[in-house]
């Protein structure tokens, strides 16, 4: 507790001699032209923090962000300049504007993967630059708009030189401080489990395209604040702010600062502006220097320069908070789940037939069936991953058909996978505290929440471990405890023992007769039958997509189906 409060401590007193620094540079030595580009750095330091919301914590590449910055640029540029309004009504439009281009936008290419996603917002931007070129009555075409007003408020204008470099870092104060609470919070936590697996995201419980539209959104606000205030440092607004260039120098400065990290986009943006003008005495080599410089950088520090010295100078563990069990569902007996007729095709494939299930309070189903016989499929169909084409599906009877996974989740549906997915650079009370992020209004309620779900499931002890380089049998317990910590009636295991030792399976059994015990409704798909007929109250095997038995375990090894299908001589 004390190293990490020591460690906390120098950590604020490095950023505030760093700031010190800053401001020390800025009233005694630096030059007119020096505090231009200590300005034009600050305005791209605010860019950046938005980006790094977007693309650091929720992984997606958006190439929009240049063009929201222009566009913000545009707006104040051309209501200041021809209209003479000030920064009451010019800076809030130019945080408006992008905001109403990047709802419809985000809505409709969010849903794209990786490089599709990146192409449509570049698409995006160039549809932008290309309004402004030949828009020429508004937005002066190529020559852009000239003579744009210092920022100005209610009768104060900052004029040029240490105010408006004042204030432009102010502005970035606010900004990475708003940032830095937002990586901090449920939504900085949400989106990094978002852009690590989307997918165990939803079955968590979060609302993917909700939260990368808020990203999306938060980045163009951002955005359109810089545009803002770039264009009253340049007192001119022209195409090149729209300009591929613009979204690269943003881009280059998340990288080479450190994903995710606010300290990163302002290490980041300092150093990436100052360095041309570092090696402008080269001459005509000086862009030459200046990306092997970054090359060198991006070499050193493949994860950024708040990466590296992450790397050099590890962080002690955080005090971890006390375990709190969370509220449980409302106590249930009889059926839990219930799926009727459900079918889906996979093009001329029929993976699922018409098959029913049921699963009650307190009771272990095990699933069974060759491979392709439709397990992992119907289990994805229950969960919510896979639309059915036909079929029903009830969870505490309520109407989950085709229902999106998060709605699932929250209807008290849980499910691990074949591989337990955990993120890597997160640690086990982390991975954990996800789960919680979309029941609980507070990360530290959430946190405690996990400790109690580490603690239940024995490995209290990992809790500030790092998931990275965990043996399978523990990654899967994390996983498992993840699972518990939402406190699910149904709970869905997809091979829970693959991997695990004869003891760590008994372990694991036993786990799971006591997550049945306290009500909840488990079912376990497993080819291990030395694991599964011992522990299932009833068993469901599948051939080609259809129901071949449902019924007890020990009738398992008698069915001449099931035997043909599956055991093959293991049954006789």
């Amino acid at each position: 507790m004390r190293d990490w409060l020591w460690r906390e401590r120098v950590g604020a007193v490095a950023l505030a001699l760093a700031a010190g620094g800053l401001l020390a540079y800025a009233l005694l030595w630096a030059s007119p032209y020096g505090l231009r580009v200590l300005t034009v750095a600050g305005v791209y330091a605010l860019a950046s923090f938005g980006f790094q919301i977007i693309f650091g914590l929720g992984g997606a590449l958006s190439l929009a962000q240049g063009a929201f910055f222009g566009l913000g640029a545009y707006v104040t540029g051309i209501l200041g300049s021809r209209y003479g309004f000030d920064a009451s009504v010019t800076f809030p439009l130019s945080l408006l504007a992008p905001l109403l281009v990047a709802l419809p936008v985000g809505l409709a290419v969010l849903r794209l993967d990786s490089h599709y996603f990146a192409l449509a917002t570049l698409g995006v931007a160039q549809v932008l630059h290309l309004l402004v070129v030949n828009l020429p009555d508004l937005t002066g075409g190529a020559n852009g708009v000239p003579g744009v007003p210092p920022f100005a408020l209610f009768g104060w204008s900052a004029p040029r030189g240490l105010p408006t470099t004042a204030l432009v870092w102010g502005m970035v104060a606010v900004g990475g401080l708003i940032g830095w609470r937002v990586a901090r919070g449920r939504l900085g936590r949400s989106l990094a489990l978002v852009r690590d697996d989307p997918m165990a995201a939803a079955c968590l419980g979060l609302d993917v395209g909700r939260l990368r539209l808020t990203a999306f959104v938060l980045s163009a606000l951002y955005a359109g604040a810089a545009g803002a205030l770039a264009v009253h440092t340049q007192r001119v607004v022209s195409p090149e702010v729209l300009e591929f260039p613009v979204m690269v120098t943003i881009l280059t400065i998340a990288v080479v600062g450190g994903r995710g990290r606010m300290v990163g986009a302002l290490l980041g943006a300092l150093l990436l502006i100052h360095l041309p003008e570092w090696f402008r005495g080269l001459e005509r080599s000086y862009l030459i220097v200046y990306g092997a410089a970054l090359l060198l950088v991006i070499l050193l520090a493949p994860m950024g320069l708040t990466g590296l010295w992450a790397r050099l100078f590890p962080p002690p563990g955080r005090p971890l908070p006390d375990p709190v069990e969370p509220p449980a569902r409302p106590a249930r007996n009889g059926e839990r789940l219930r799926a009727e007729g459900v079918t889906k095709d996979f093009g001329g494939v029929r993976a699922l037939d018409g098959v029913s299930l049921r699963l009650e309070a307190g009771v272990i189903v095990g699933l069974i069936g060759p491979n392709g016989s439709g397990k992992t499929t119907l289990i994805n169909a229950l969960s919510g991953l896979e639309r059915v084409d036909s079929g029903r599906l009830w969870i505490d009877g309520r109407t989950m058909t085709n229902a999106r996974p998060d709605r699932i989740a929250r209807a008290g549906l849980a499910r691990s996978f074949q591989a337990a997915i955990l993120p890597d650079d997160a640690t086990a009370l982390e991975a954990v505290a996800a789960a919680r992020l979309p029941l609980d209004r507070r990360v530290e309620w959430a946190e405690a929440h996990a400790r109690w779900a580490l603690e239940r499931l024995g490995v209290g002890a990992l809790a500030d471990r790092l998931c990275h380089g965990l043996p399978a049998a523990l990654r899967r317990r994390v996983e498992l405890a993840r699972a518990l910590a939402r406190r699910p009636s149904v709970l869905l295991l997809d091979e829970p023992a693959a991997g695990l030792t004869d003891a760590e399976k008994a372990e694991l059994a036993a786990l799971l007769r006591a997550l049945a015990a306290d009500g909840m409704a488990l079912l376990v798909v497993e080819h291990d039958m030395e694991f599964l007929l011992p522990l299932a109250d009833r068993v469901l095997c599948l051939d080609r997509g259809r129901r071949l038995y449902d019924g007890a375990p020990d009738g398992v090894r008698r069915d001449a189906g099931v035997i043909a299908a599956y055991l093959g001589g293991v049954g006789a």
